[in-house]
């Protein structure tokens, strides 16, 4: 009985050549990929190798050169079983025969046992054993660069895991003791226990501010924790896509007043009918309308235009005077946490979440988010220098589902 390693990643091959050479009396060893097969060669020692070329990582000639170049399997057969490639070319990188598929199954066993008792097949030309020995270092070298990169992965995808569970976590944590805090604050304001002074009024109301501050953070926590972990829901109704872009706005007056920064607008009268979510659309919109505020200077301008593009696209366009994004750092910044200054002594607060938020909002809702710095055109007339952030959904988009990380 011989033990044969089969490096196949089609499960019909494998079932096939394991039900011929079992029935022969051969313990049939098998591999998906070309990386897997040469770590099984090197741990079980078969006496026959058979490769398929077409496999994933490494392909059959990269694990044949790699074979030949294992000391303790430079005498064992390599035999390719192959729908593709030629019998010049896998003899040429070291194997000793070639094998057409689709398999004569009643001979299969047969010619194996061939090649266990020694038989082999030689390439024409002799010169192709100088290419062999020079092309098994770089397969080495990339079989290695292949594992690394399998083990990084895994390890990313753990760290991924920890993150959104970590996320999950101690968005649930800050958002429970903030409810009593917000509660009690606002029996406090409204005198419901007892009257205040002018100094404790204005306490309060700092307070207030603060804790409300501190509440959409939270809020965004769990918005994208929900989002990471695929359990964002959003609701189907009939809205007015114009209404929503109005409220957005009403709500980011009063943080562009304080600063001295001046709103240009153009919203169209006509009501602009829409199905989706209007809800975390409004969230969305007031995350681009914050973050135009947060880098738009004093004394700078924020231009808002809403309209419709063809039957079905609604957008909410929204310019900025600020220093703009540099090119490398466009896509990156609607990447959940990344901030083009991520250090604690940055000019503009924020966590680094709401343009994501944005993101995957939009998407939901059939669009998505463009941005562009300098601005590529006009924005309600103005002509700004700083960036322009695109936002765009669907009339009627197909029922939003939640989208998993």
């Amino acid at each position: 009985m011989a033990r044969v390693l089969h490096i196949e990643d089609d499960p019909n091959n494998r079932r096939l050549v394991q039900k011929l050479l079992g029935a022969a009396g051969h313990e049939v060893i098998e591999a998906e990929g070309g990386v897997e097969g040469i770590q099984l060669a090197r741990k079980s020692q078969p006496d026959l190798v058979l490769v398929d070329i077409n496999i994933p990582d490494l392909d059959g000639y990269e694990v044949t050169l790699r074979l030949r170049g294992i000391s303790a399997l430079q005498e064992v057969p390599i035999v390719a079983i192959t729908a593709e490639g030629d019998r010049d070319s896998t003899l040429a990188v070291g194997c000793d025969g070639f094998i057409a598929k689709p398999i004569d199954a009643a001979h299969f066993a047969d010619t194996i046992a061939q090649f266990l008792a020694g038989h082999r097949e030689w390439a024409e030309d002799a010169s192709d054993k100088l290419l062999r020995l020079r092309t098994q270092k770089i397969v080495e070298r990339l079989e290695k660069k292949i594992v690394e990169l399998s083990e990084t992965n895994q390890r990313l995808e753990d760290v991924a895991r920890l993150r959104r569970e970590f996320l999950q976590n101690v968005s649930h944590e800050l958002a429970t003791p903030m409810t009593p805090v917000v509660g009690y604050l606002r029996l406090l304001l409204n005198e419901e226990l007892g009257p205040l002074t002018d100094l404790q009024r204005k306490c309060l109301a700092s307070i207030e501010t603060s804790t409300q501050r501190l509440r959409a953070v939270v809020d965004t926590l769990l918005d994208v924790s929900s989002l990471e972990t695929g359990r964002m829901h959003y609701y189907t109704r009939a809205y007015d896509f114009r209404e929503v872009c109005s409220n957005a706005l009403d709500q980011i007056r009063p943080k562009l007043d304080e600063r001295d920064v001046t709103l240009v607008e153009r919203v169209p009268e006509e009501p602009m009918p829409a199905q989706g979510d209007p809800d975390k659309l409004l969230r969305a919109m007031v995350h681009v309308l914050d973050n135009a505020s947060k880098f738009t200077p004093t004394g700078g301008e924020v231009a808002v235009e809403v309209r419709a593009e063809g039957d079905q696209d609604l957008l909410f366009e929204v310019a900025d005077s600020g220093p703009g994004v540099r090119p490398e750092h466009i896509a990156r910044i609607m990447e959940p946490f990344f901030q083009v200054d991520g250090s604690v002594t940055r000019d503009h607060g924020g966590v680094g979440l709401g343009l994501a938020f944005a993101r995957r909002v939009t998407e939901a809702l059939g669009g998505g988010i463009e941005i562009s710095s300098p601005p590529a055109g006009e924005v309600a007339e103005r002509q700004l220098s700083g960036t322009l952030v695109e936002l765009r959904v669907r009339r009627s988009p197909e029922r939003p589902e939640a989208q998993p990380k």
